[in-house]
């Protein structure tokens, strides 16, 4: 038939331009690389077209470390959502006798110790000058250089 096949996970070369902005977008409000290349009903790539593109085009390399700066200022703003929220840290369970007493949730709050710090590392990761661990030490002033002429009076015994 008269059907072109086009390689697996390519982009729909016509909108090229519209499918890399909304990579773009999408990256910077949060989403995960992962996930956009999972949305093929719009057309997405596969993350290893996204590389490749990355690899041999400089403009939207930077484009990308761009976005991908502004995604760990989303994420970082998430952890303070997480952080915050306490809905489910009690549950109410059921003793045997039917009794209800409420209850630590461990299993959550472990969860979101492990989605903050998740968020913390990324942002440390993307945006080092921003959020990642560092030392800074400030010095002011001016360095000299003293030199100390030792005069002895007696040689040393």
């Amino acid at each position: 038939m008269g059907m072109s096949k086009r390689k697996v996970g390519a982009p729909p070369t016509k909108n090229l331009p519209d499918v890399r902005e909304a990579i773009l977008l999408r990256l910077s409000c949060g989403e995960s690389l992962r996930a956009i290349c999972k949305d093929k009903a719009s057309g997405m790539p596969d993350v290893s077209t996204v590389f490749d593109w990355i690899h041999k085009n400089a403009e939207f390399a930077k484009q990308y470390a761009r976005a991908r700066e502004l995604q760990a200022d989303v994420l970082v703003d998430e952890i303070f959502e997480i952080a915050d929220d306490n809905t489910h840290d009690v549950i109410t369970v059921e003793d045997d006798d039917g009794n209800e007493y409420e209850k630590v949730n461990h299993d959550h709050i472990n969860r979101s110790r492990l989605r903050v710090d998740v968020r913390k590392w990324f942002a440390s990761k993307v945006s080092p000058k921003k959020y990642g661990d560092r030392q800074e030490i400030e010095h002011s002033g001016k360095l000299e250089s003293i030199v100390v002429n030792v005069v002895r009076k007696e040689p040393p015994k």
